[in-house]
């Protein structure tokens, strides 16, 4: 090969070595900006459009929740809870701390409800987007019913709901929706006898100590 020959190979080789190590620059950059914009769309706690600093401690209750054992429908007219949150690494996170439940009574007209609260407390959680929408996921749940009633099937039996459960956040009206549809969106299930269970509810939020009164949302 001769000279001229030889340093024209050498230079369309540098050209496309040139090349190549742009192309793998620009992938790298867009595959960290890819990166980084995932890292910043995390949902997080925010009070006024700002991410919460911090922790802070909301309270809500629904008017009426349900948990639904097949063939028997428990309803809470009183279904409390206090849950504290704080956000970490730009997610939203929390723990439910209490769960008070008042005035609970069951669809049959021969099963009562006795003793009933929440157990293994607290309960962890943590927020996440399913298709643009806000969710909060709540694991490790435990709640123990006993039900009473001399014809009902369940009398002196303590039966005992375990799983998670997800819920849809609505920013506008700043209340967390809990049914059968947001669990099956947040792959999450809950059980009791060893069958699904159904649970519906309501949840409006109001913090209460530094953002009290101050509008609270998930983005």
């Amino acid at each position: 090969m001769s000279e001229r020959a030889h340093k024209e190979m050498m230079r369309k080789m540098n050209r496309k070595a040139t090349y190549a190590f742009g192309l793998a620059a620009l992938v790298v950059l867009l595959f960290g900006a890819t990166l980084a914009s995932s890292a910043s769309a995390a949902p997080a706690w925010k009070f006024e459009g700002k991410a919460l600093e911090g922790t802070e401690t909301i309270l809500g209750g629904a008017e009426k929740s349900a948990m639904t054992i097949p063939g028997l429908t428990t309803t809470c007219d009183n279904f409390l809870y206090e849950l504290s949150i704080s956000n970490s690494s730009g997610t939203g996170q929390g723990k439910l701390t209490g769960m008070p439940l008042f005035n609970c009574y069951t669809n049959s007209s021969a099963c009562f409800v006795g003793p009933i609260g929440a157990e293994a407390l607290p309960w962890n959680s943590h927020l996440t987007t399913v298709e643009s929408t806000p969710y909060v996921v709540f694991e490790g749940v435990k709640v123990g019913i006993y039900y009473e009633g001399e014809e009902c099937v369940l009398d002196e039996t303590l039966v005992t709901v375990t799983g998670s459960a997800g819920g849809s956040i609505n920013n506008t009206t700043e209340s967390a929706t809990f049914n059968s549809t947001t669990l099956k969106t947040t792959a999450t299930e809950l059980k009791a006898l060893g069958q699904k269970i159904e649970w519906t509810g309501v949840f409006p939020t109001e913090a209460f100590q530094t953002h009290r009164l101050q509008p609270l949302s998930v983005s």
